[in-house]
């Protein structure tokens, strides 16, 4: 785990991850897959806590001990951390491009709702201007419904660790 790391190239996955569900799973293997084909380093990029935690102060899913574990298991190479508090929200959105510059990516793969930088000010538009990006689509259960840690805090409130363990992927602490 890394707080700050240099690359001469990389592939990253971008994204608080939190819960590592089947979304975030399919997000994490492009980039494992791609980062062998291209015979380079995968990177985690990740925020402690995540940023819905943060500002709605939601409940976490997975502790950042759990997060890190379920990445391993993934075969990711590196991980970062980024502590998530005020300073870090008020940071613009080019500082976390130059962040990423630092990685060297040959490629970002991020989910379709991606938003990063002060007020969210970054988007897909603006990190494409930069970087070489693969969006992928969210993932859906066998109902059509989307994958989302929103859906499986919901979940968790409800009771219904059944259905939340089968979206997660992986059974959660009872």
């Amino acid at each position: 785990m890394y707080t700050s790391l240099t690359l001469p190239c990389s592939i990253i996955a971008i994204g608080a991850f939190d819960g590592v569900h089947q979304g975030h799973q399919a997000v994490i293997q492009q980039a494992v897959q791609k980062s062998k084909e291209l015979h380079v380093p995968s990177v985690i990029y990740t925020f402690d806590p995540p940023p819905r935690v943060f500002f709605q102060g939601v409940q976490m899913i997975t502790t950042i001990a759990e997060k890190l574990s379920m990445l391993e298991k993934l075969g990711v190479d590196h991980v970062v951390v980024t502590r998530f508090d005020l300073a870090y929200a008020n940071k613009s959105a080019h500082d976390f491009i130059q962040t990423l510059a630092n990685l060297n990516p040959m490629e970002i793969i991020v989910g379709e709702d991606f938003r990063f930088g002060q007020g969210r000010k970054g988007d897909l538009v603006m990190l494409k201007k930069y970087f070489n990006v693969d969006m992928m689509q969210p993932v859906c259960c066998s109902k059509g419904n989307t994958v989302s840690s929103t859906r499986i805090r919901q979940l968790i409130a409800e009771g219904d660790t059944r259905l939340s363990n089968l979206l997660l992927g992986w059974p959660i602490r009872e």
